[in-house]
């Protein structure tokens, strides 16, 4: 049986092992066994003994942790249990703190340490009180706007639009003892650079590398401002669109979901950290990135975001927010309608990863469209293979040697290419093999 989240195996005792105590105390608790294998094999410790006089001091002593201390015995061979229940302040051993996440056990450091300290209070970063700052700080407009949102969207109630905008703030819970939070500077200041160097975004348009930088745009503001500003930016100077017309209904379609964009800046606005680097887009021919530092908060991964899975934000505060305005919804669905959205429009899947300390999610651009085919390699019959398939929803191997006239073989090699690009999957088997569009 393989080690689990909260079971650590080892065949004899080091005083260095406190540290997975420590890390099951800051988790979710859990069991150190010794003298058991990493298979979980019992191989028994010899100075049982001394162990189970000395470990209960050891552990309170070092860590101020109480622990279950048992023994076991199994075909003569004995073993120790520890068990490790969590603990609602933070649990340091020399001065370091470590989690449990998985089966590994993890020094927490700089922003991470920060926030783990911080949830042990009951706090998140959004909830500081910004001493600093005072009402003179908050964009009387922006609140009046805020309000408005919220009761269309019918999350705030009518009567709102006749309070004063410190009571707004404060049935927001941004407001501290009558102190402004850092949500409140970041959702409704002027000018909340003056109090975080890195609230700001940025957008860059790329050639095919990232050190071919072709323009750029710096966004700065409050959230709601850069939200309105990055999106009419995007959407005017870096995302293309293709006009048509239902008779005389002008049709306009991005290139990637509007909505998936505005929901991908959602996410990272109420997902970053706001202490380094700014909200990082980043536009290539084919594909559009957006980054925000601040690491996926456990037990979130990139691939239980695609599936449905529970709320877990690093500034609830302004997630509250933005929900009261409407904007987003509170389940935990951002990612889901981000897939699905791309979907719809005929898009590959997003890519959604942890990079260089933060997440990334990277849309890409059809890769059957016209104008992403022409920058390819392509012969005439592997152009005409792909309309064919988006008029008719796949082609064989059989047709495309009838419709182009050449041999078995290079019909396979042209759609084999095709599959390698990424433009193509293969369905079925032998005889019955069918290409249809990836998306």
């Amino acid at each position: 049986m393989p080690e689990q989240q909260n079971i650590e195996w080892k065949q004899s005792w080091r005083d260095e092992y406190l540290q997975w105590i420590s890390g099951f105390a800051n988790a979710k608790g859990g069991v150190l066994y010794i003298g058991k294998d990493d298979k979980g094999n019992v191989v028994g410790v010899s100075n049982y003994k001394k162990l189970m006089d000395d470990l209960p001091n050891k552990i309170s002593s070092k860590l101020g942790v109480l622990c279950d201390i048992n023994l076991h015995e199994e075909e003569g061979l004995f073993y120790i249990e520890i068990t490790t229940n969590p603990y609602n302040n933070g649990i340091s051993y020399n001065g370091k703190y470590y989690y449990r996440s998985g089966t590994t056990n993890q020094e927490l450091r700089g922003n991470e340490l920060t926030e783990f300290l911080l949830r042990k209070t009951g706090k998140t970063w959004d909830d500081i009180e910004e001493e600093n700052a005072s009402f003179d700080d908050i964009n009387e407009g922006t609140v009046r706007q805020f309000v408005k949102l919220g009761i269309a969207s019918k999350r705030l109630p009518p009567e709102t639009e006749n309070l004063d905008t410190k009571t707004v703030l404060e049935n927001l819970l941004i407001i501290n003892d009558g102190k402004l939070t850092r949500s409140a500077i970041l959702l409704f200041g002027k000018q909340p650079l003056r109090f975080y160097v890195s609230s700001f975004l940025k957008i860059g348009k790329f050639g095919k590398s990232s050190s071919e930088l072709l323009s750029q745009e710096v966004i700065e503001g409050n959230l709601f401002e850069q939200l309105d500003e990055a999106l009419k930016i995007l959407f005017t100077r870096f995302i293309n669109s293709s006009i048509n017309y239902d008779g005389i209904q002008r049709i306009e379609t991005y290139e990637y979901p509007y909505e998936a964009v505005r929901e991908i800046l959602l996410n990272a606005f109420t997902h970053r950290t706001y202490e380094n680097s700014p909200i990082q887009i980043s536009v290539y021919p084919d594909r559009i990135r957006f980054w925000n530092q601040g690491e996926l908060l456990s037990p979130l991964t990139p691939e239980k975001l695609k599936i449905d899975h529970t709320s877990i934000t690093r500034n609830p505060n302004i997630a509250r927010t933005f929900f009261r305005a409407g904007y987003v919804e509170s389940w935990g669905r951002g990612t889901i309608k981000i897939i699905e959205e791309c979907k719809r429009a005929g898009l590959l899947e997003p890519k959604i990863e942890e990079l260089t300390g933060g997440v990334a999610v990277t849309l890409f651009k059809d890769k059957a469209s016209d104008e992403y085919l022409s920058k390819l390699d392509l012969n005439d019959n592997q152009l005409n293979a792909v309309k064919y398939i988006r008029e008719n929803g796949y082609i064989t191997n059989g047709i495309y040697k009838e419709l182009y006239k050449v041999s078995d073989k290079t019909a396979y090699r042209h759609l084999d290419e095709l599959v390698n690009l990424e433009i193509l999957i293969k369905v079925g088997e032998k005889k019955g093999t069918r290409y249809e569009i990836k998306y």
